[in-house]
């Protein structure tokens, strides 16, 4: 890894689907994975299936919202020291541009800035050809681990 990397921990798309993609939360119900993890981005896809469309048979809106926070959340933590912080979701909103009926999202998430209190992230999601899905900003907290005696 490059020392420009914005991760501070080193970090795989294998180490984060075994280790933060786990079985009985939200994340791994919907079928999202990490797909690419780059110097200054992270990359998660999710099916468009009957777990995240909804009733007219196109991507549900909160699902997009849950796929934009488990990427955005999981690249943000590790910007910080896992040994002694950990971050929380704040805020996300997001516009929902065009529908999607099958296949596959790809949910790209960028800093636009990592502070020692706060990151606010970028979120973009697109479909397998490419275009614009649903914009999503998302802010996170940093926060300090409690000290263990």
């Amino acid at each position: 890894m490059s020392t420009s990397s914005i991760f501070t921990t080193p970090v795989t798309v294998e180490e984060i689907n075994s280790t933060q993609i786990i079985e009985g939360q939200m994340a791994r119900h919907l079928g999202i994975e990490m797909v690419d993890v780059d110097e200054s981005s992270m990359t998660a896809r999710m099916p468009v299936d009957h777990r995240t469309i909804q009733r007219i048979g196109i991507l549900h809106g909160g699902a997009s919202l849950a796929l934009a926070e488990t990427v955005g959340s999981i690249a943000a933590s590790y910007c910080v020291n896992r040994d002694t912080h950990f971050i929380v979701g704040q805020e996300i909103n997001a516009n929902h541009i065009r529908p999607v009926h099958q296949g596959y999202v790809y949910a790209r998430a960028t800093p636009l800035h990592l502070g020692k209190s706060s990151h606010v992230w970028d979120i973009k999601i697109t479909g397998e050809e490419g275009k614009l899905v649903c914009v999503s900003r998302f802010t996170v907290a940093v926060l300090r681990k409690p000290e263990t005696a």
